[in-house]
């Protein structure tokens, strides 16, 4: 599990290599990942935007951004979480991603960013070499 806290929201990231939904004789691999969002702030605070920096193995790199998150726009109330799980496919047994979510506070309209901490993107071919 990745863990960061900024301006009162905390978010958990925990990545796991998905096999079925791998062929890594075809070069494909792919992870599923669970991001927890957790407003520890005393204000109410919505995740607008995201934006991920993604780079595999082979140094291949990609950048997403969108609105929301799986669809959605959550607004959390001071104590509130959302939870969401979604995906990212690679070329390469291995990888990392990271970013940011760009927030609002509800209350000022003031707008903000919360890190998502750099996570791991392993599998178990990541060590596997050809003789």
């Amino acid at each position: 599990m990745y863990e960061e806290i900024t301006d009162g929201v905390r978010i958990r990231v925990t990545p796991a290599f998905q096999p079925a939904e791998s062929a890594p004789e075809e070069g494909r691999y792919f992870w599923a990942y669970t991001i927890e969002i957790l407003n520890l702030s005393a204000r109410p605070v919505r995740l607008m935007n995201r934006y991920w920096r993604i780079v595999d193995a082979h140094g291949v790199e990609h950048e997403v951004r969108g609105d929301g998150v799986v669809g959605k726009q959550p607004l959390l109330q001071p104590g509130e979480a959302f939870t969401y799980t979604s995906g990212c496919p690679l070329t390469a047994p291995s990888g990392m991603m990271g970013g940011h979510y760009g927030m609002i506070d509800t209350a000022s309209h003031l707008p903000f960013r919360v890190v998502v901490p750099t996570f791991a993107l392993d599998s178990p071919h990541a060590n596997l070499r050809a003789n």
